[in-house]
């Protein structure tokens, strides 16, 4: 039974790898290209005059954030837009009838967001080479903190394209809400620079613990201490993780 519900989760993962890769040209290129673009517009012309941050150059200190933001992009856009897509041609209908368990329908989307993320962080990262060397305080936490907002941002893509009804509602959310957040999630600055009240409201927005969290392990210093980002990180997971079993296996936005 088991080796079944493996196969229906890698024949997911597979399809949801290919449908990406298919079109690499819409869904690899542009971040790389915005990206370079943030670099040698924010790290060469702006860098300069503003000089160190947290005891390093200003594109040293943008790029985990950089990163990060290229790979919440990928992974929620990748997800939200397939599963709407699915269900607009009714093709979910077969995932909803099949004889799997809600969790493999889950994770089979979460697999291939997170592909897409970590393989647009991969490349970012191999852009930034060319401006600043690679400096890594710790391999481990920026493999984890990278994974572990690839799945949070993958389920948030999940609830959005379950909850779409046009190809309008899935840019919605992304545009109006995870664009700001991401851009006041600690990017381009530190939130230390902030008055007390806006430091307080920062923390409000879970990106913020996010780019905390990988910075800390590109660079060593963090807004936000490492075991808070990652606890909270962690709990988002698991909340978000909880609304899309409940919707999936309700049929909440799936069955008319």
């Amino acid at each position: 039974m088991y080796s079944l519900y493996f196969t229906a989760l890698k024949s997911l993962a597979v399809k949801e790898t290919n449908r990406y890769l298919r079109i690499w040209v819409q869904t690899l290129v542009p971040p790389v290209i915005t990206t370079s673009l943030y670099f040698i517009i924010f790290g060469k012309m702006i860098g300069g005059r503003i000089g160190e941050m947290g005891g390093f150059s200003y594109m040293e200190f943008i790029v985990p954030g950089l990163i990060m933001m290229s790979a919440i992009t990928s992974s929620y856009a990748n997800v939200s837009s397939s599963f709407f897509s699915q269900k607009f041609q009714k093709n979910i209908e077969e995932l909803l009838v099949a004889p799997v368990p809600t969790h493999v329908i889950i994770w089979g989307f979460v697999l291939g967001g997170m592909g897409r993320s970590l393989l647009v962080g991969t490349l970012v990262t191999l852009v930034s080479l060319f401006f600043v060397p690679l400096n890594v305080y710790s391999w481990s936490i920026v493999i984890v903190t990278l994974l572990m907002t690839a799945i949070l941002f993958s389920l948030a893509g999940l609830i959005n394209g379950i909850f779409a009804q046009s190809y309008d509602d899935v840019s919605i959310v992304p545009t109006f809400v995870l664009q700001p957040l991401t851009y006041l999630g600690g990017v381009f600055y530190s939130i230390s620079m902030l008055p007390p009240v806006w430091q307080a409201v920062s923390k409000v927005n879970p990106i913020v613990y996010m780019i905390s969290g990988f910075r800390y392990g590109f660079l060593g210093i963090q807004d936000v201490p490492i075991m808070i980002s990652m606890t909270i990180i962690i709990g988002f997971i698991i909340v978000l993780y909880c609304v899309c079993w409940y919707l999936i296996s309700k049929g909440r936005g799936l069955r008319s």
